[in-house]
């Protein structure tokens, strides 16, 4: 009589069919189990569809989150320019302060250049009798504004300093702004 080779793998050992004691019939039910655990092994490849669908919904539902904070955050990353702009012009009005003891009354004497033209600043606008500096925004940085401003207030102090306070102007709201410019 011709010996199976046919196998089964256990965690502890493998199992021939040579191994089953009995009849004929016998080795035919294990060759049946055998048959049907490749079936069931095949048969358990790849995903359901119920499955594909609920990583579908919550790739869906990540991106209705993501996308619109990823729009605010490249806004805020515009505004750096507009902000730089104005840390510039601080520096010169606080520079002349300290030095004269009395505000810049002329433009000259601020130091400041007003028209700049960049791609997220449009221009800066300085106050001759307070410390007062705006930096104008090009239209379209803020979604859906036009005139957009961030102000830069000033307060003197008795000794010699300017205590500066960064806010939103007009047609801005503050989520576009970094943390320290938010009034």
């Amino acid at each position: 009589m011709a010996r199976c080779v046919h196998s089964l793998r256990y965690p502890s050992r493998q199992v021939h069919t040579s191994d089953v004691q009995g009849s004929e019939e016998a080795k035919l039910l294990f060759n049946q189990v055998e048959n049907d655990m490749n079936i069931q092994k095949s048969a358990q490849q790849g995903f359901t569809l119920i499955e594909l669908m609920i990583v579908i919904a919550i790739i869906g539902i990540l991106a209705a989150i993501a996308l619109p904070a990823y729009q605010d955050y490249t806004v805020r990353a515009k505004m750096s320019e507009p902000i730089a702009g104005l840390a510039e012009s601080k520096t010169t009005y606080t520079e002349y302060y300290s030095a004269n003891g009395t505000i810049p009354t002329t433009l000259a004497q601020h130091g400041i250049v007003t028209t700049r033209n960049g791609e997220y600043l449009e221009s800066m606008a300085v106050s001759l009798s307070t410390p007062l500096i705006t930096a104008s925004i090009v239209d379209g940085v803020i979604p859906g504004q036009t005139g957009s401003t961030v102000i830069l207030s000033g307060t003197t102090q008795t000794d010699g300093t300017i205590m500066w306070i960064c806010k939103p102007g007009a047609n801005i709201q503050t989520k576009y702004l970094p943390s320290t410019c938010r009034g």
